[in-house]
């Protein structure tokens, strides 16, 4: 499974992966997912807001257990961060039914939408859309680089764009859900474990910035005429590293946009996008004020993301389960975060990155710890499919 998908929206130079969401790329994955899914019989169906979902044995007569994740991927990411839960899945599934297990409960596997969030700048689209959290209002306006908007997009992937919103048949059907998901950290290298159980997520969100100046000439301007948005948006990036190391939290300018871009124009506008997050809610939001009142940008919200602490119970019965496997909290957000805080019972399962490197070609899990955390959802799967 893993080599049937490795070369999809790969780029041959960097050797990372673009699988923007309804690109070609995502389109064939969300195909090798529906190829998957008839192979071992399982009956797939597919929500009002493109989420897939593969299950064995039917969720209308008693919600059911799920495992998956994602399929697509940030801009120039790395292989493993989403498809290691879809193909994870899959392959735990398999397990279960090598060893004869029968389920007391349905099982299914799913695959959700626009997880990262690259194409359209709002993280876990697909969860949103189906828990609520996101008006689809909003969700058909949002436009790529192109500026095509979601609506547009959802047409030419043969979608009615007016079916976006909160699924609740499809939310009555999981009744507990679990994302395996390699670690974007090394705790669990200074632990020495190849998987661990997720605590927590940080609260986390997004921002724009829009600095606004004029464009005008790069050789003709004098300095002393120029307003150039250039300067106040690097006096903020700056700023917020600063701002950051005092409030103990993280922010990350990774995404820019120039107008005109023209390596002889002064700009007209810089937009950049701000990525902050952190264990305490009130320190990342006192940045935000901060940089917000600094900056003299135009600052708006794209997307915000409270603490989610996962259903203690159920964290600690995997843990038990998979013999004493550490607990440990994560800084990047999740599927399984968005439906915890819609009342799923969630849980996640971390498999051992050994160099905490992630969103980047260099992303990478050795095939041991992959075949551990195989075995570990197998447990847990088992152990909740029971009763």
């Amino acid at each position: 499974m893993w080599g049937a998908i490795a070369h999809l929206g790969r780029d041959g130079r960097t050797r990372g992966y673009l699988r923007d969401a309804w690109s070609p790329a995502d389109l064939e994955l969300r195909q090798w997912f529906r190829q998957e899914a008839a192979r071992r019989g399982l009956d797939l169906r597919e929500d009002r807001n493109g989420n897939l979902w593969a299950w064995w044995g039917d969720p209308s007569d008693r919600p059911g257990v799920v495992t998956g994740s994602h399929l697509d991927s940030v801009r120039q990411g790395g292989a493993f961060d989403g498809p290691l839960g879809v193909v994870s899945a899959f392959a735990a599934l398999d397990t279960l039914r090598a060893g004869g297990f029968e389920p007391a409960r349905p099982l299914g596997v799913a695959c959700f939408t626009d997880e990262e969030g690259a194409r359209f700048g709002v993280p876990c689209m697909g969860s949103r859309l189906l828990t609520g959290a996101l008006d689809p209002d909003r969700a058909r306006g949002l436009t790529d680089d192109g500026g095509d908007s979601m609506a547009e997009v959802l047409r030419r992937a043969g979608r009615d764009p007016g079916e976006l919103g909160r699924d609740e048949e499809t939310l009555k059907h999981v009744g507990v859900f679990v994302e395996l998901h390699v670690e974007q950290g090394q705790d669990l290298v200074h632990r020495d474990a190849p998987v661990g159980v997720a605590a927590a997520i940080w609260p986390h969100g997004r921002w724009r910035f829009d600095f606004r100046g004029q464009a005008n000439h790069a050789g003709t301007t004098r300095l002393e005429d120029r307003d150039d948005p250039m300067l106040p948006f690097a006096r903020t990036v700056l700023h917020a590293r600063q701002a950051a190391e005092r409030g103990g939290v993280v922010a990350t300018f990774g995404r820019l946009r120039v107008s005109p871009n023209n390596a002889n124009a002064i700009p007209g506008l810089v937009s950049a996008w701000l990525d902050a997050r952190g264990g305490d809610e009130h320190a990342v939001r006192a940045l935000v004020a901060e940089l917000t009142e600094f900056s003299g940008a135009e600052v708006s919200a794209e997307s915000w993301t409270p603490v989610v602490d996962f259903d203690e119970v159920l964290r600690e019965r995997l843990s038990a389960v998979l013999g004493g496997a550490p607990v440990l909290p994560t800084g990047a957000g999740h599927d399984a975060g968005i439906l915890a805080s819609a009342g799923v019972p969630s849980a996640m399962v971390f498999v051992r990155n050994p160099t905490g490197i992630s969103h980047s070609p260099d992303e990478h899990a050795e095939m041991s710890d992959c075949h551990a955390g195989v075995a570990a959802l197998a447990t847990a799967l088992e152990e909740l499919c029971r009763s």
